[in-house]
């Protein structure tokens, strides 16, 4: 059946059965108030800072359906949001979904996207709580995600109090985004265990929520996600803060699947290639060695920040010679 046949209030209707029979988190739903179908979603507050982020994924800007099924762009919408609030060191708790779709789009797979949202969402307690449909000559997705602190008391991450003397240190490894990207672009045959990695990791990413709010316990008060490509990312930590940083790039994480099928680019796609919604954050030695035995992924110190030019990123390797890369990383409205 299309869209058009259903009509926007039935399809509406449809995501809202959807959406209400997931359990969703049992703080939320206890405190939401109206949901879907209303002309807005109403909940009662709570004594903690409040978070709200916003993003957009276009199709064949952000997302290609010749790549990703509907279930994982319906993952992978949902995920990119609410990695922001974990770069905050927030909880996710309520999400608002606007679609735009074009008349003939299939409500099997307007409801398969919308299985990959509630997947996720209840993985995190987070309520898929209101959001909007309209017609469109191509597939639009913009998600907004509210989030809080735990109490006002908690200090939030930010991208603005990076000092010099601290190491720079990510969770997880870098460029398995890329790799997959560049995978799937380039009808590339890998092995069946490579090819699953790098698709999961370019599709379903895993919002780092928990680690979020562990760097936030143990005293970390600056992170940013990689959404944009290592470099890129860091930068904007670095203009905020007004400081620069120095890069030992012998000393990336890079998934060893990346590094067989990819071999010296890996390097590239880890630096620059962006999308694996690691966080990326600084901290003392101590506080970063406080934070490996926190959180349950690995966290790796890639190298430190420094006083001088504010927003430069200077990459070295292991012998401390300048290592030079073309690209830096991803940036909208700018020609490719």
């Amino acid at each position: 059946m299309k869209v058009s046949e259903l009509g926007e209030f039935g399809l509406i209707d449809l995501l809202a059965r959807m959406v209400s029979s997931s359990p969703g988190s049992h703080v939320s739903r206890q405190q939401l108030i109206i949901g879907i179908g209303d002309d807005a979603t109403a909940w009662h507050g709570d004594a903690s800072t409040q978070l709200a982020t916003v993003d957009s994924f276009i199709q064949d800007v952000h997302f290609s359906l010749d790549t990703a099924s509907w279930e994982e762009l319906g993952w992978k919408a949902l995920a990119v949001n609410m990695s922001d609030i974990a770069a905050m060191g927030g909880m996710a708790t309520y999400a608002l979904v606007s679609l735009a779709l074009p008349d003939h789009t299939e409500v099997e797979d307007v409801t398969a996207m919308y299985r990959g949202m509630v997947e996720l969402a209840q993985q995190f307690g987070v309520v898929i709580a209101g959001g909007d449909t309209s017609s469109a000559p191509l597939v639009a997705i913009t998600i907004t995600v509210l989030g809080n602190t735990r109490n006002r008391d908690t200090h939030i991450l930010t991208r603005s109090g990076a000092e010099p003397g601290e190491k720079v240190a990510v969770t997880s490894y870098l460029g398995t985004a890329a790799a997959g990207l560049e995978m799937l672009t380039e009808k590339l045959l890998l092995d069946s265990e490579a090819a699953t990695c790098l698709r999961k990791a370019f599709l379903r990413p895993y919002p780092r929520i928990t680690e979020g709010q562990l760097l936030v316990e143990q005293g970390v008060k600056t992170a940013i996600d990689i959404s944009d490509g290592l470099i890129s990312d860091l930068k904007h930590i670095c203009q905020l803060s007004q400081v620069g940083a120095r890069i030992e790039v012998d000393r990336l994480p890079i998934e060893p699947m990346v590094r067989a099928n990819f071999g010296d680019k890996s390097l590239a796609l880890a630096l620059s290639g962006g999308e694996d919604y690691e966080l990326l954050f600084t901290g003392s030695a101590q506080t970063i060695d406080k934070v490996k035995t926190a959180v349950s992924c690995l966290v790796t110190v890639i190298g430190e920040i420094i006083a001088g030019e504010t927003g430069k990123v200077t990459l070295v390797d292991s012998k401390g010679n300048p290592f030079y890369l073309q690209k830096v990383g991803w940036e909208h409205f700018t020609t490719r």
